[in-house]
């Protein structure tokens, strides 16, 4: 397994997306909107491999939670597991070892099969094909 990608919530999408593109050398991707939910993300990938996401959510203001229980910053880690079969199996099994999901499998609007599960602590956690 290998760590997908670190998630983070900014009140300033384009900022962030400079920041990490000019100062660190970031490879931004296409910038993605959920025109129903007014959400908005990059993905920024970086020469190791690694990457980062950036999200903004106008219900999500710095410093409140919103209705889905995000908090600003920190959002979630994600572990690429391979498949789509390999991310409903992985599920299951945290389901079944008690584990909280809070995403059932799915393809989002930007095109990636995940699910989301909470860890121990209730950070979330996603499990990405």
């Amino acid at each position: 397994m290998k760590i997908e990608h670190v998630a983070l919530w900014t009140s300033n999408l384009e900022n962030m997306k400079k920041f990490y593109e000019e100062l660190f050398d970031g490879k931004v991707g296409s910038k993605y909107v959920n025109p129903k939910t007014h959400f908005e993300s990059y993905f920024i990938a970086f020469e190791s491999g690694a990457k980062l996401e950036i999200m903004k959510k106008p219900s999500l203001l710095m410093g409140n939670s919103d209705s889905d229980g995000q908090n600003p910053g920190y959002a979630h880690i994600a572990f690429s597991v391979g498949s789509k079969e390999k991310v409903d199996r992985v599920t299951e099994q945290l389901r079944n070892k008690g584990f909280q999901v809070v995403s059932e499998p799915r393809t989002t609007g930007d095109g990636c099969y995940e699910s989301c599960i909470l860890d121990p602590d209730g950070n979330r956690v996603e499990i990405t094909e």
